[in-house]
C-alpha cells in the first residue's frame, strides 16, 4: 500500500518513469536509485522534446533540487 512519498518512489524502483525538471526538461528512464533529497539515478536515461528523444544518455544522475515531479 502506498501512504507516503516514499514508497511510491521505491515501489518505482526499476521501472520506467518521467522526470520533469526546473525548466521544463523532461527526462525517460529507468529509476534505479533515490534519496532523501530526491537525487534520481535513471539508467537508460533519455532527454525529451514535445515526446520525443531528444538526446540519450546512459545513467543519469539528476539533482533533487532541480526536480518538480517524477511520474511512474
Amino acid at each position: 500500500m502506498t501512504s507516503r512519498p516514499f514508497d511510491l518512489l521505491n515501489e518505482s524502483v526499476g521501472k520506467e518513469v518521467l522526470v520533469v525538471i526546473k525548466g521544463n526538461i523532461n527526462f525517460r528512464g529507468t529509476l534505479k536509485a533515490f534519496d532523501v533529497h530526491m537525487n534520481i539515478v535513471l539508467e537508460n536515461a533519455e532527454e525529451l522534446e514535445n515526446g520525443e528523444t531528444k538526446k540519450k544518455y546512459g545513467k543519469l544522475i539528476l539533482r533533487g533540487d532541480t526536480v518538480i515531479l517524477i511520474s511512474p
